[in-house]
């Protein structure tokens, strides 16, 4: 595909760890790329910064937008008996709202999701594995359950309003400060997502030849010892393959 014919990429959250590595992906395979976050973006010149609280900053960041990157969130359950209150009702429901009715009112007809592996979280250490999309879920908890909400609304864009809508249920791309917790834990070890694999797994969410619809899938890089997730329809249905497996050594910095 022509340079000039890529689709311009809104990336929600591209200052963040997976949003950093999309962007990153994105670039390299050639699209026009605009970031949206708190705070600025490295790297990246065309970087609003505002929050999915702020309409007007919303609707300004889809214009002329085709395809939807949505990664900002709060990226699991907190402390205090506020939490869910405080961080993911705004976040997690009040601005996934607000950052998809400003899609869908844009014509973005391409939107990717980022949902999570906690949606099946018992099945990750009970099996059977590997988990499927098809298997019933076992949300871990109250950030788990905004993302079941999160693939209920992207369905019903897709039912109700033709666009095709992805919903990544992703492995664990530690933060700053995790990788020792991945270290403790073979589990996790498998779950392991690369910012190398997720960059080039999100410009493949995009450039793929994709019937229209809603598509559940999920993302992880290659298993240490077996893999916890089925990756077999992600990569049948974009094109892409993990490249990469625990540790290497991204996730340090």
């Amino acid at each position: 595909m022509a340079d000039s014919l890529k689709p311009t990429v809104l990336v929600t959250g591209s200052a963040g760890r997976l949003g950093q590595a999309a962007v990153r992906g994105l670039l390299a395979a050639g699209c026009p790329v605009r970031g949206l976050d708190r705070v600025p973006t490295p790297g990246l010149p065309e970087a609003l910064v505002g929050t999915l609280q702020d309409r007007a900053a919303l609707a300004r960041a889809m214009t002329g937008v085709n395809s939807l990157i949505h990664l900002a969130a709060t990226p699991d359950d907190g402390e205090g008996p506020d939490f869910f209150e405080r961080e993911l009702v705004p976040n997690n429901l009040v601005g996934l709202h607000n950052t998809l009715e400003a899609a869908r009112l844009a014509g973005v007809r391409r939107v990717v999701l980022a949902s999570s592996g906690q949606v099946n979280w018992t099945q990750q250490y009970a099996g059977p594995l590997p988990v499927k999309a098809s298997d019933p879920i076992t949300p871990r908890s109250w950030y788990a359950a905004t993302k079941v909400f999160l693939e209920s609304i992207g369905y019903s864009l897709a039912k109700d309003h033709g666009m095709t809508v992805l919903a990544i249920r992703l492995g664990w791309c530690p933060r700053r400060g995790q990788a020792p917790d991945i270290a403790r834990s073979q589990t996790a070890q498998d779950l392991y997502f690369s910012p190398g694999d997720a960059g080039r797994f999100f410009a493949r969410s995009i450039l793929a030849d994709i019937p229209q619809g809603f598509h559940v899938l999920y993302a992880a890089s290659l298993p240490l010892r077996a893999p916890i997730f089925d990756l077999d329809p992600a990569m049948q249905l974009l094109g892409w393959e993990p490249l990469e497996r625990w540790p290497t050594g991204a996730e340090d910095h």
